[in-house]
Parts: C-alpha cells; structure tokens; sequence
C-alpha cells in the first residue's frame, strides 16, 4: 500500500478541519459572527443604496473590478495545475533533490505521484471556484444593467426586490470567490506533505488557525462589523 498510517491520518486531519471550518463558518451560531457574513450585510446595504441612485456608472466599476479579481485567480489557479504537472512529468528528479534535504521523508514513486496529484486536485477545486464566481460576476452584470431606473414614476418595492436579488447573487460570488481563496491556503499547507506527514498536520493546524481567526477576531473583523450605520466604537 503507497500510503503509510501516518500519510492516512494527515489526509484524515486534513479532512476532519476542512469541514470542521465550513461547520463554524456556515452551520454553527457563530456563522452570523464570521467576517463574511460582516461583509454580506454590508453588499446588502450597498446594494440597497444603489437602487435609489441616478448614476450607477461606480457601482458598475466596482463590480467590474471584483469580476476581474476572479479571472486572475483562476488563471492563476491553472498555472498551479501547470506546473504540477510538469513536475509530475519530471519523473524522480524533483523527488530524490527534495530527499536530499535534512528531515524529509523518503517517499515511494507511487506516493510521490500521489501527493501530487493531492495538490493538483485543490488546484483544480480552486479553479472550479473561481471560474464559477467569475461566470456569476457576469450574471450579476446583467442583473446590474436589469435595474429599473430611479425615477419618481418607477415602483419603490420593485427596485429593492430586484437590488435584494442581485445582493443574493452577489453573496453567491463571494461565497464561492472565498471557497477559490482558501484552496490555495489548503494548497500551501499541503505542499507540507511533500516533506513530511507530520508537517503536513502541523501545517494545516496553522491555515486552520489563521482562517478561524481572521474569519472571527482579525482587526478587520472589528472594523467591518462596526461599521454599521449609528455605530460611534471605534475598533482597539
């Protein structure tokens, strides 16, 4: 069998905090807490402010701006697959110049390729993603330029249920845009693997940590949710 125990038990770690992290953020009473859910309600009031404006030429170059941030990162998240690729096709070079460092592990040929293609699949995760949240940034385009206009004969309650819709489409992009974002910290913590098992799990121990805490007790979690409208605190 190519996968020792203690590969099994980092792949199984690396398992337990990936959902272990969508629990909290998503499914727990501490979902509504999270930086993102901070950042939701604040595309909720942006969204709510543009239905009520004449000129809606910035909010369009916001969006425009959030679109292309997704096209970067799956671009980038190909290049990735790319080069593991071609590391994949190296045949044992890359291998046997990685065991040449002090405290790496040896590793069979079959486990080699298979931590490979571990990195090459979140890659691939993240691509998915990304490519996702882009497409949608270009429906939520489309839901931008399917805004009724603000004028004074135009329905109040139509314009808000279409703004509330298109902030629901929003949430999706970023959703799916942060899913993209964290793969690559997965990818980094993986590539630990490489190396060893051990630092493997400690690896995505660290990413774990650094995710939860600034999903919850980052400094910009602070400004974000008090920012609110009537909120005099400032953040320490």
């Amino acid at each position: 069998m190519p996968l020792a125990p203690l590969d099994i038990a980092a792949l199984i770690w690396f398992v337990l905090l990936l959902f272990a992290f969508e629990l909290i953020t998503t499914r727990s009473r501490f979902a509504a807490t999270s930086l993102s859910a901070a950042v939701a309600r604040h595309r909720r009031a942006w969204l709510a402010h543009m239905v009520d404006r004449d000129q809606r030429h910035f909010d369009a170059i916001l969006l425009a701006s959030l679109s292309q941030s997704n096209a970067f990162f799956a671009s980038t998240s190909v290049l990735g697959i790319g080069g593991l690729a071609a590391v994949m096709g190296s045949g044992d070079a890359a291998r046997h110049m990685l065991e040449r460092l002090p405290m790496v592990s040896e590793t069979t040929p079959a486990l080699w390729e298979i931590k490979i293609l571990f990195l090459i699949s979140i890659l691939i995760y993240a691509f998915f993603k990304f490519a996702w949240a882009f497409r949608l940034s270009h429906y939520s385009a489309i839901m931008f330029g399917a805004m009724p206009p603000s004028t004074d004969d135009a329905d109040v309650e139509i314009r808000r249920r279409h703004g509330d819709y298109t902030a629901r489409l929003l949430d999706l992009v970023g959703q799916h845009a942060n899913s993209g974002l964290r793969s690559f910290y997965y990818a980094f913590a993986a590539i630990a693997w490489l190396f060893h098992p051990l630092l493997f799990i400690l690896a995505m121990t660290l990413v774990f940590a650094i995710l939860i805490r600034r999903e919850y007790i980052s400094r910009a979690t602070q400004i974000i949710s008090q920012a609110a409208p009537g909120t005099s605190e400032r953040p320490a």
